[in-house]
C-alpha cells in the first residue's frame, strides 16, 4: 500500500517543530549528562549510573587473589569490599589497570605478571645475619615477620626464611615478589 506524504502547512510545521523541541527537552531530562556518567530512568526504577571506572574514581571491589598453583593468598569475600581511589597507588598497578573500564556489577578474572604486581624478587633483599646480633629474648621461627627500625623512621619488614645454629636469613622482598598473580574481581560500586 502506498502512503502519501504529509504536506506541512505553516501552522503544522510550527506544531511539528514545537513537538520536536518538546521531545528534545524530554530526552535531556531523561538522559542527563553528568561528570560521573550517564543517568537514566526506567519505569519507576530510579536512577542508575551507567559509567565505567576511571582514574580518580573511588571504587569498591570484591576480589580473590590466587597463585599459579590455585592457592588463595587473599580475598575480600568474607568481609567488606576493598575501597580505593583509582590512580592513587593504594593497590598494585596491575590490579588498578584491571579495574579501569569495568562497569558496576561486572566480574572478570585477570592474570597480573609480577612486574605489575609486587615486582621481581631481588637477591639483594636477602640478608644473612649472625645470630649473635639478635636479642637473647627473641626466639625466631621460620616464617616470622620482623620490623627492623631504619634511620629514616620507616621500618624494614623482613621474613625469616632460614635458621641455622649461627645465622638467620631474612628476606626483605614482599612475600609475593617475583610471582604472577590471578585475581577474580567484581566491581561492586563506583562511588
Amino acid at each position: 500500500m502506498w502512503r502519501t506524504r504529509k504536506r506541512f502547512t505553516e501552522s503544522s510545521l510550527k506544531e511539528h517543530e514545537k513537538n520536536t523541541q518538546n521531545e528534545r527537552n524530554l530526552i535531556r531530562k531523561l538522559f542527563n549528562s553528568k561528570p560521573n556518567g550517564l543517568l537514566f530512568r526506567r519505569g519507576g526504577e530510579g536512577v542508575n549510573k551507567m559509567t565505567d571506572a576511571k582514574k580518580g574514581d573511588t571504587v569498591k571491589v570484591h576480589y580473590t587473589g590466587k597463585l599459579d598453583d590455585g592457592s588463595v593468598f587473599d580475598t575480600s569475600r568474607e568481609g567488606e569490599p576493598l575501597e580505593f581511589i583509582i590512580g592513587e597507588g593504594h593497590v598494585i598497578p596491575g590490579f588498578e589497570d584491571a579495574v579501569v573500564g569495568m562497569s558496576q556489577g561486572e566480574k572478570k578474572t585477570v592474570r597480573i605478571e609480577s612486574k605489575e604486581a609486587y615486582g621481581p624478587h631481588y637477591d639483594e633483599g636477602i640478608i644473612v645475619v649472625d645470630r649473635a646480633n639478635f636479642p637473647d629474648d627473641l626466639k625466631p621461627k621460620l616464617g616470622d615477620v620482623l620490623q627492623i627500625p631504619q634511620q629514616d623512621g620507616d621500618p624494614l619488614i623482613v621474613t625469616i626464611t632460614e635458621i641455622t645454629d649461627t645465622t638467620i636469613t631474612l628476606d626483605a622482598n614482599h612475600p609475593l615478589a617475583g610471582k604472577d598473580l590471578t585475581f577474580d574481581i567484581e566491581l561492586v560500586e563506583i562511588l
